[in-house]
């Protein structure tokens, strides 16, 4: 992190523990060489953070110290600190990319920065000192992780950015889905927007499936063509269970995002021989059961997918000329003062979608220094 201000302070969202999530006072960062500093407007409340504030810890990386959250974030530039060249000017608007990859381990070097094996996330407990999150009034970050936004794109609109790339990189792993039949295990905020983004890509069928109705109904306005809810409490399909109707589906392609081993299962038995199963979701610690015969038996692909690196320039594109529709994934818009309300929204699916909170309230434009590069 950048060195502090010792005059100004800042809001951020930090846990201390599993249940223990506080808005505090922070000294205000300035940006160091080759950084800048950006006034945050608008930040989404992920799953990760969910699972900090619930348990205190996402898989197998647990909270050791106090951790600012969140990662999904965008702003306007505020300073420049010295030799940034090539920065957005103070006044742009800007999405943050929140990882900071090695650049120096095999994967960097072969064009896979999103697989980094010594990356730095913003908001995680991976490492210790943890990485500080981006729900934070100033958050000072390396320059080129500024992405400037095009032209009339606003910052409320592309505050989905990040999942979005998530998605849409989930969608790239997938291959070519033009004209292809889609299966979409889990319809939450990621779920929705790997919807919107195979839509967006020319996919003829999407199906997709959740345990309740309301995330259906978000996937299903964003570009699903069939919605199934499934369960030990779901109602027939055609005469059939849920998990016999998906099984006859034998989909082109099958994308895991609800993050449980019954999706995974599901994904496997519906794809078609010799099909491809893309596993998103984030599955339980430790091993975790799956139908591993019909992989060999029907020779299924399966991949995985984790997060993403330069798609975020496809997605801003995308999300500025309008063609990757994402309006009714955003539920709700709240002030970073009611931030215990906007985790407990976003942990309820059934209320909510994706949740933002807003911090564009009570912080002047002098909160940063530096100065241009």
């Amino acid at each position: 992190m950048a060195p502090p201000s010792s005059t100004r302070t800042v809001r951020a969202l930090v846990a201390h523990g599993a249940g223990d999530v506080r808005v505090e006072e922070h000294p205000a960062p300035v940006p160091g060489p080759g950084q800048v500093a950006v006034r945050i407007a608008y930040g989404g409340v992920c799953g990760s953070d969910l699972h900090y504030w619930r348990h205190g810890r996402v898989g197998d990386f647990y909270l050791r110290e106090p951790l600012t959250l969140g990662h999904e974030v965008v702003g306007t530039v505020l300073s420049v600190g010295p030799g940034a060249t090539g920065a957005p000017a103070p006044g742009t608007p800007v999405a943050v990319h929140p990882a900071t990859p090695c650049g120096t381990c095999p994967e960097c070097r072969s064009g896979r920065r999103n697989v980094c094996r010594a990356v730095r996330y913003l908001g995680s407990a991976a490492h210790l000192p943890h990485v500080q999150g981006g729900l934070v009034d100033v958050l000072v970050v390396p320059a080129d992780q500024a992405v400037a936004l095009p032209d009339g794109l606003s910052l409320l609109d592309a505050a989905v950015t990040e999942p979005a790339s998530v998605a849409w990189h989930a969608v790239t792993r997938a291959g070519d889905v033009r004209g292809a039949r889609v299966l979409v295990t889990g319809a939450g905020p990621i779920g929705a927007l790997v919807v919107a983004a195979l839509h967006r890509a020319g996919a003829a069928e999407v199906v997709v499936t959740d345990v309740a109705a309301e995330p259906l109904a978000r996937a299903a306005a964003v570009g699903a063509t069939t919605t199934v809810v499934v369960g030990p409490d779901a109602p027939a399909v055609d005469g059939r269970t849920p998990d016999e109707a998906l099984a006859a589906l034998e989909v082109d392609v099958a994308i895991e995002s609800s993050g449980s081993p019954a999706g995974l299962g599901t994904c496997v038995r519906a794809v078609r021989r010799s099909g491809r199963v893309v596993t998103l979701g984030l599955l339980p610690p430790g091993d975790v059961p799956f139908p591993g015969n019909l992989v060999v038996t029907r020779e299924i692909e399966l991949v995985g997918t984790f997060r993403f690196d330069h798609e975020i320039h496809d997605v801003l594109a995308a999300l500025a000329d309008g063609s990757l529709v994402t309006g009714p994934v955003v539920t709700h818009v709240l002030p970073l003062a009611r931030a215990a309300e906007a985790l407990e929204l976003a942990g309820d699916p059934r209320r909510s979608g994706k949740v933002l909170l807003d911090l564009t309230d009570d912080l002047d434009d002098d909160t940063a220094g530096g100065a241009t590069p």
